[in-house]
C-alpha cells in the first residue's frame, strides 16, 4: 500500500481494492474524472469524494478528515488509480481507446523518459495495465495525454525545447563546458548550473547534452572520468576523506564525479564495512519468537529494590588515585537489572546482524545502513554501562597482583581488556552473575600475563588470601552457592590449595588441562592405583575444600 496524505483516502483504497472486481475499472475512471476538476487551492468534503468515485455516499469508509485539501487530494487520487489497477487484471484491450507505455509516449512526444516521469508528478494520470506481451507496465490513455497537453501547453513546450536545440547552440554549450573545466576545474553539476543560467536552458538539459556528448565521443570527453569506473583505491580515498569531514561538493570536484555518485560510493563503502564486520553475540531462542521486540525492548531496564541491591564498603582513601577512587561511585548492577541489560545488548546485536545480512551490495538503501548503525550504537552504549559498573572489579583484582614487573596501571589496562571480552562472551540465560564470570576471566588473564615467579611469590607470601579475597567478593553480587560448573571453568586459579592427588583427579576428571581430555573415575583409579570409590571420595573432598576456601571469608575485594 502506497503512502497516502489523507487517512480517509487510504481506507477508501483498502475497501475498493477488496471490493467487487467488476466495479474496479469504473472506480479508476471515476477517480481520473474527479482528479481533472479538483482545484488545488480548494477544500473538499470526503463525502463528496466518496460519491464521485463510487456513486454512493457514506458507509464505505470512515472519513478521518472532514475536509481534504485539493493539493493532497489530487496526489491521493493518482495513488488510488494505481492501487486499484494493481488489485485487478486490467488490460489495455479493456479500453476502447489507445494506450502507450512510458517509452512509447516519450518517443511520440520527442522527450526523454525522465521528462515523462516529471509529467506524472505534475499531474499526468497513469494506470498500470497488462500489455499484449503479457507484462504489466505504466500506461497512459490517449484521452489522459490529450487532456494533460492541452491544459499545460507551456510546460509541454519547455520539455520539447531540447529537441529544438541547434547544432551551433549545442557546440557552444560544449565549448563553454570545456573551458569551465580547464579554468575553474568545475564539476559537472557546477558546469550545468552555470551554463543553464547563461543559456536559459534547464539544468537537466545541459547535463544531458554534456553526458550524451561524452558517451558518443569518449576520446573527446569533457568529463572523461565520469565514463570510467572508480578504482578501489579511489573509493577508499573518497570514503576516508568523507569521514574526516571533506564536503561532498569538494570531493565531487576533485574526482570529477557528480555529488550523487560520491554519496553512492560512501554508502557502498559503509555497506562493505558492515558486511565485513563480525557481529558476535550470544543467541537466545527468545529472539526468534513473535513479538520479541516488545518483550525485550519495549520495557525500561528493571532496577532491583534497594533492599536487594549489592552494597560495598567505601574503599580506602589513600591507596588509589582520585580517578580510580571515582569508580567506586558508580552503582553496582542488581541481578534483574544486569539480566535485562545483557538480554537487550545481545538482542540489539542479533537484530543488527539479521538486518545486515539482508543488505544487497548492489542495491544499497541508506535507511538500512542507518538502522544497523543505530542498533550497534545502542548495543555499545549498554556494553559501556556494564563495563563502567564493573571497572572496580578490575582494580581490586589488579591490586592483588601488583608489585612485580608490571605496574598497577598496566595490570588495570590489561584487566579492562579481559572485562570487555567477558561482556561479549557472557551468557545471561545460564542464571549466573556476570561478576562471577568476569572475575575468573580477569584472574586467568593475569595468571598468563604476570611472570610465573611473581605468581609463586604471591602464593607463598599470602597463602590463601588472594583466592579468598577474589572469591569472597562474589558474595557482594550474589548469595547463592557457587555451582560445580563454575568450579570446572575456574578451578585452575585455585588448584594450589589442593593436594597433588586432588589436583590430578579434578584436572583429569573435568578435562582442565590444555588438551581438555576427560577421564572416568575408573581410569583415574587405575592410574593412581586406588579403588574407584576412593577416587570418588577424594573428588568430593576436593570440591568441598574449594567451597570452604572460597566462602570462608566476607568480601574484601571492593575495599
Amino acid at each position: 500500500m502506497r503512502k497516502y496524505q489523507n487517512k480517509s483516502m487510504q481506507k477508501l483504497s483498502a475497501e475498493l481494492t477488496a471490493g467487487l472486481a467488476r466495479l474496479r475499472k469504473k472506480y479508476i475512471d471515476a477517480a481520473e474524472e474527479l482528479f481533472r476538476i479538483i482545484d488545488p487551492a480548494q477544500e473538499y468534503p470526503f463525502d463528496f469524494v466518496l460519491f464521485r468515485v463510487t456513486g454512493y455516499g457514506g458507509g464505505a469508509a470512515d472519513g478521518g478528515e472532514d475536509k481534504l485539501t485539493g493539493q493532497s487530494l489530487r496526489q491521493d487520487l493518482l495513488l488510488l488509480m494505481l492501487d486499484i489497477c494493481d488489485s485487478t487484471e486490467l488490460r489495455v484491450s479493456d479500453y476502447d481507446e489507445g494506450a502507450c507505455d512510458t517509452a512509447e509516449l516519450a518517443k511520440r512526444q520527442k522527450v526523454s523518459t525522465k521528462t515523462i516521469q516529471r509529467w506524472r508528478k505534475a499531474g499526468l494520470p497513469a494506470r498500470r495495465l497488462i500489455f499484449p506481451d503479457g507484462k504489466r507496465r505504466i500506461a497512459f490513455l490517449e484521452s489522459s495525454v490529450l487532456w494533460f497537453t492541452q491544459t499545460r501547453p507551456a510546460q509541454i513546450d519547455r520539455s520539447a525545447r531540447f529537441t529544438q536545440m541547434s547544432d551551433q547552440e549545442r557546440d557552444q554549450i560544449l565549448r563553454w563546458a570545456r573551458r569551465l573545466v580547464a579554468v575553474k576545474h568545475s564539476c559537472l553539476s557546477d558546469v550545468s548550473k552555470e551554463l543553464a543560467a547563461r543559456t536559459g536552458r534547464a539544468v537537466e538539459t545541459i547535463r544531458y547534452t554534456i553526458r550524451r556528448h561524452d558517451q558518443d565521443h569518449p576520446h573527446q570527453a569533457i568529463f572523461a572520468q565520469l565514463s570510467g569506473a572508480l578504482t578501489d583505491g579511489d573509493k577508499q580515498s573518497i570514503y576516508r576523506a568523507f569521514l574526516t569531514g571533506a564536503p561532498v561538493p569538494t570531493l565531487a570536484k576533485k574526482f570529477q564525479r557528480t555529488r550523487g555518485s560520491i554519496y553512492r560510493v560512501v554508502n557502498e563503502m559503509r555497506a562493505q564495512q558492515l558486511l565485513d564486520r563480525p557481529i558476535d553475540y550470544i543467541h537466545n531462542p527468545q529472539f526468534d519468537l513473535p513479538g520479541a521486540d516488545a518483550a525485550v525492548l519495549a520495557d525500561e531496564i528493571r532496577s532491583d529494590p534497594p533492599s536487594n541491591r549489592p552494597t560495598v564498603a567505601a574503599p580506602a582513601a589513600g591507596d588509589l588515585p582520585p580517578y580510580l577512587r571515582s569508580l567506586y561511585g558508580v552503582p553496582l548492577l542488581g541481578r534483574d537489572e544486569e539480566r535485562d541489560l545483557f538480554r537487550r545488548y545481545n538482542y540489539l546485536k542479533h537484530k543488527a546482524d539479521r538486518l545486515r545480512r539482508s543488505i544487497d551490495p548492489n542495491r544499497i538503501h541508506t535507511r538500512d545502513l542507518q538502522e544497523v548503525e543505530r542498533l550497534l550504537l545502542q548495543a555499545n552504549s549498554i556494553k559501556n554501562r556494564v563495563i563502567r559498573s564493573n571497572l572496580r572489579l578490575v582494580v581490586s583484582i589488579a591490586k592483588k597482583h601488583a608489585g612485580g614487573a608490571q605496574t598497577l596501571f598496566e595490570l588495570i589496562s590489561d584487566g579492562n581488556v579481559s572485562l570487555m571480552r567477558a561482556v561479549e562472551k557472557f551468557d545471561y540465560a545460564r542464571g549466573n552473575r556476570f561478576s562471577t564470570y568476569a572475575s575468573w576471566a580477569i584472574m586467568r588473564n593475569f595468571a598468563r600475563s604476570v611472570p610465573k615467579e611473581q605468581i609463586q611469590r604471591d602464593h607463598f607470601a599470602t597463602g590463601n588470601e588472594e583466592a579468598l579475597d577474589i572469591a569472597a567478593s562474589l558474595q557482594m553480587y550474589e548469595s547463592q552457592e557457587i555451582k560445580v560448573s563454575e568450579l570446572r571453568e575456574s578451578i585452575d586459579a585455585v588448584l594450589t590449595h589442593l593436594t597433588a592427588t586432588e589436583r590430578t583427579i579434578l584436572v583429569g576428571h573435568f578435562g582442565l588441562d590444555e588438551k581438555h581430555d576427560t577421564k572416568t573415575l575408573e581410569q583415574l583409579a587405575g592410574r593412581l592405583s586406588l579403588s574407584k570409590e576412593r577416587v570418588r571420595q577424594i573428588e568430593i573432598r576436593a570440591l568441598e575444600k574449594l567451597r570452604t576456601v572460597l566462602y570462608s571469608r566476607k568480601s574484601e575485594l571492593m575495599s
